[in-house]
This record gives structure tokens, C-alpha cells and sequence, in this order.
């Protein structure tokens, strides 16, 4: 049997690994537009490559805003578990860091590609690199070959694993996407997802650079809470980012948002506000705008006086209930416009790719074309950060391999 997989991302590579190993006498081929397999791989977790994560498999789901339930055969087939004993069954040792994000113990993803690389190797898989697939050939519903800029390919199978539309560079420009829709298969709206917001405040430039730490942040469209939870998160020239932001973009709907900033989630506001009175007491002859030192960073300060409407040379003793009343609703209640996320280029994955409803979740076969399966984020499946997008990408592609 020939077996063919499109795409050298992390679900191609375990799509192949695993059809090679179940399939001894079979003829695996990964076909890809690099030069060299795991591109956008080697640049996940900022170099670092967040591998999986080590919570109990049946809590990821929590973490998978779409389609979780269409996950559940290939998750639990090669849980997060599985991962970890076949990276550490090929020579890697890794490390559990906060939030049970699992990572090399180097620090570094070229180690977790060369895992891939070593046994891709091992195993006699063919490897067909710089190449681009240009047309899909379809003769009752079978794939009947693949046109590429070197020539034809023919195949028993195909398990087309090109991932996502973002970081074009990489080669997961989306362009299967279109040669997919040849097939037959209907193709969920390609948007960006773990991707920084957009706020035209004027004064986000003016925190440009700030980082922020054990907040909570929410994103609310109109009066509906689509995303909250507390962490980090970073103010940048056009808007904001960081942990927290980036998974609040996986719930991002159209139009206008607001994003909400508590500074102090752990005080409520009667505790807060007895904090308040303790500075200002302390601080009674100082200037307001000189007095909030110990509760907030210097560079937000200025922004959150001018917010709180209180005049910013009035003395500490001379600050009012009520005009404490408002600098505790901005404190608790920091509003933030958010008018749209960034590009699709910019995002960390996809959101949207092959209908759920087109593929078997048992096997990652297509419903409609006979020779075909997939795998990883071309499918319409993401989750927010934390390793779960890499585990969905191991899970799927090892049962795009083994069930053909």
C-alpha cells in the first residue's frame, strides 16, 4: 500500500509515523513545501514548543471552544500521556512549568523536532520536500492522484495534513484549503485564533510595553461575557496581548468588543476601598497622582488617574467618597474598545478548516472521499494555549495513521 501525507507539520509527521508502524510493508511518503520538516514546529512556544500539557486528558476539553466533542475518539486513543512516553521513549526529556504546560528540558523546539526527524528516518518514511501540491484529481470518490509542481503523485491513501492558514511563511498558507473544496468537502471560514486584539483607546500607545500579572481580563460583546479568566497579559502599540488576551481571541466574535481589566481580582471592592483609605491616610498631604505607587505600576498610574476623573494635584485628605467610588470602578472595571483582532497571518493558529460533520471522528477518514483522511488544524478544531493545539495535532494524526 502507498500511503501519501500532505503536509511535514507535527499531525503529518504522526500521521506517518503511526501509519508506517501499523502498516510494516506499506510505501509513507511525506510530501511539503520546506525545505526542511516541522517549520512552524521549530518557532511554537517562542522557540520553547510547549509540547502538550500535563493535565488529566477529560479537563482539555474545557479548553477546546469548538468541536470538542468530535475530539473525544482521537484524544482519548493518544491522550497527552501518550505524548509524553513517545518523546521520552525517543531520547527527550521534558519538564512540567506552570499552568502544566509541558516542555523540553532544553528549551528548545529544534530537540522536539529532531525527535520527529530521527524517527521519520528510523522507519524508511520518504520524505518529498520543496514541493507544492497544485490540484487534486477526484474519479468516483476516490482521490485518484495529486497534481504538484514536480509531477503526478498516485496513492492507495492520502492524509492530508497541511495545517492552518496562518504563519504563511511557514508553508501553512491555507492554498490546500482551496484544492479541498474540489473534493467536496465544505470549508469552515478560515479566521485567526491566539491572536493579539485591536483597540483604537489613545492610551494604549502610552502602555506600550506593559505587562501585567495576576489580573483578570474579560471580553464581552455588548452585554454577553465571552472569555474571563485571571493571568497575564501585555499592552502593545496597537492593542494588547499576551497569554490571556491571545486565548480570549478564540471566542472573538464580529464587530465592536470590550475588554475588561480587573487590577486587583483578589480583593473585592469593599476590601480594596479599605485599602484605598489606608494609602491615602498614609499619603494625606501627597499629591493623587503621587499616591497609588504601592498598588499599581508607574507607568499605568497616569493613565488610571486620568480615567478616574479626579484631579491629579488634589491632596489625599481632600479625595471624596464619591470620587473614591470611581477610581474603584476603574480599578475593578477597566474598560479597554477592542474593534477586531489582528491578521490571519498573525495568529498563532486557525480557527475554521474541514467541516466536523464531513469526517469520521473514529478514524479521521472523510465521509465523501473513500481514500482520504485528515489531520491537525486543517480540520475546524482549535484550542487556547497551553500545549492543547499540539496534543489535538499528535491525536488526530496518530489516528489518521493507524485507521486507514
Amino acid at each position: 500500500m502507498k500511503i501519501i501525507v500532505v503536509g511535514g507539520g507535527p499531525s503529518g509527521m504522526m500521521a506517518a509515523i503511526f501509519a508506517k508502524k501499523k502498516y510494516k510493508d506499506s510505501d509513507v511518503s511525506i510530501i511539503d513545501s520546506n525545505r526542511k520538516l516541522g517549520r512552524k514546529l521549530s518557532i511554537t512556544g517562542k522557540g520553547r514548543c510547549n509540547i502538550t500539557n500535563n493535565r488529566d486528558i477529560s479537563e482539555f476539553f474545557d479548553y477546546i471552544p469548538r468541536n470538542n466533542t468530535f475530539l473525544y475518539s482521537s484524544l482519548y486513543s493518544f491522550t497527552n500521556i501518550d505524548t509524553i512516553n513517545f518523546f521520552k521513549e525517543n531520547n527527550l526529556d521534558i519538564k512540567v512549568e506552570r499552568g502544566e504546560r509541558v516542555f523540553p528540558s532544553s528549551d528548545s523546539s529544534y530537540d522536539v523536532v529532531d525527535v520527529f526527524e530521527k524517527k521519520l528516518l528510523d522507519l524508511n518514511i520518504n520524505l518529498v520536500l520543496k514541493t507544492k501540491v497544485l490540484d487534486i484529481k477526484v474519479y468516483e470518490n476516490k482521490i485518484d492522484y495529486l497534481i504538484t509542481d514536480r509531477g503526478k503523485v498516485k496513492a492507495d491513501h492520502f492524509i492530508f495534513a497541511p495545517g492552518g492558514a496562518s504563519y504563511a511563511g511557514t508553508g501553512s498558507d491555507g492554498s490546500l484549503h482551496k484544492l479541498i473544496v474540489k473534493t467536496g468537502h465544505s470549508i469552515k471560514e478560515l479566521k485567526p485564533s491566539l491572536v493579539p486584539l485591536v483597540s483604537d483607546d489613545d492610551f494604549i500607545k502610552d502602555l506600550q510595553g506593559l505587562s501585567l500579572k495576576n489580573i483578570s481580563f474579560t471580553l464581552k460583546k455588548d452585554k454577553k461575557v465571552l472569555y474571563s479568566d485571571i493571568g497575564e497579559m501585555l499592552f502593545t502599540h496597537f492593542g494588547l496581548s499576551g497569554p490571556l488576551v491571545l486565548s480570549s481571541s478564540s471566542y472573538f466574535e464580529e464587530g465592536n468588543h470590550t475588554g475588561i481589566i480587573d487590577l486587583k481580582p483578589g480583593m473585592d471592592r469593599e476590601i480594596l476601598d479599605k485599602r484605598l483609605i489606608r494609602d491615602f491616610r498614609e499619603n494625606s498631604n501627597k499629591e493623587f497622582k503621587n499616591s497609588l505607587g504601592k498598588l499599581l505600576p508607574s507607568k499605568l498610574i497616569p493613565v488610571i488617574v486620568r480615567l478616574s476623573g479626579i484631579e491629579e494635584d488634589t491632596k489625599c485628605h481632600s479625595i471624596t467618597r464619591e470620587e473614591r467610588n470611581s477610581l474603584l470602578e476603574i480599578l475593578k472595571n477597566f474598560e479597554i474598545n477592542i474593534t477586531s483582532t489582528k491578521s490571519l497571518n498573525e495568529g498563532i493558529i486557525t480557527r475554521g478548516g474541514v467541516n466536523v460533520d464531513e469526517i469520521d471522528p473514529s478514524t479521521m477518514k472523510s465521509k465523501l472521499i473513500r481514500n482520504l483522511s485528515f489531520a491537525g488544524e486543517v480540520i475546524d478544531v482549535d484550542a487556547l494555549t497551553g500545549g492543547y493545539n499540539l496534543q489535538i495535532a499528535y491525536s488526530t494524526g496518530y489516528i489518521a495513521g493507524s485507521e486507514l
